[in-house]
């Protein structure tokens, strides 16, 4: 521990240690359950999540590795288990603006993450060469580090991170409410069964900065909807002419994101 972390630390005259405001818990696992217990499964708390848990904690209490227990608490928690999801991992490709909403739960850790990241996004357009994240560079760290040791995965080492909040994500986030909102009243569906249609219609929906769909932009066609229904008699590109045609199209593309 250094110096300034030391510092922080006092022994009242009732001989009670303190770190800066907040009480330090022993190494006393059942002590430390029975706070665990009282702040995730009392009829005043009601089975928090891992970050409502947290702030409720550390604002009276301080024990080393506090966070990680709790993290450890609520995916071992049997209800919160059978509870359904209660958040959305929005990932958005920043060139082509199309994007993946995940339904997810705010417990999940690094671990977690990574495991859907490499089933959902990996598996189907690759590893990315950077990420951008508003969740710190801490969890993006650990996230990697995930990645980088899970099965079948070598040259992920090169990726880089940059933690910030991106005003394209909150953007896509209140075009993604708007539409959930919307279809939660119309169908009377639970808004995670949402999630796959609100996924489709948004990439499938005209940017203005792109001139294009998302799909369109990431596929190099129009998606077929009952709107633009294409036969299978059609003219497809193929060979050379579609690679000539993909270039081309990236370049429409970046000219178009240069002056939006």
């Amino acid at each position: 521990m250094d110096e300034k972390k030391r510092a922080c630390f006092t022994l009242d005259d009732q001989g009670v240690l303190w770190f800066k405001n907040r009480l330090v818990v022993p190494k006393d696992m059942e002590l430390r359950k029975k706070l665990l217990d009282e702040a995730h499964t009392s009829m005043f708390t009601m089975h928090p999540g891992c970050n409502k848990m947290y702030q409720d904690l550390k604002q009276k209490f301080w024990w080393t590795r506090i966070k990680r227990e709790i993290v450890k608490y609520v995916s071992e928690c049997d209800v919160c288990q059978k509870r359904g999801h209660d958040s959305i991992w929005v990932i958005i490709d920043r060139f082509t603006k199309s994007a993946h909403f995940i339904p997810v739960k705010n417990w999940y850790n690094a671990q977690k993450c990574a495991e859907i990241y490499i089933s959902r996004i990996v598996s189907l357009h690759g590893v990315p060469r950077t990420i951008k994240s508003d969740r710190g560079s801490l969890f993006v760290s650990r996230f990697w580090e995930q990645l980088q040791t899970a099965p079948g995965t070598t040259s992920i080492h090169s990726s880089t991170y940059h933690p910030q909040t991106s005003g394209q994500v909150e953007r896509v986030n209140q075009i993604l409410k708007d539409m959930l909102r919307a279809c939660a009243l119309t169908y009377s569906t639970k808004w995670d069964e949402c999630l796959p249609l609100a996924e489709f219609a948004y990439n499938n929906s005209y940017q203005k900065s792109l001139e294009m769909a998302p799909f369109e932009a990431l596929y190099g066609r129009r998606c077929r909807t009952p709107l633009n229904w294409s036969k299978p008699s059609e003219h497809v590109t193929f060979g050379p002419d579609l690679v000539t045609q993909a270039e081309e199209q990236g370049k429409f593309i970046h000219s178009n994101l240069k002056r939006a």
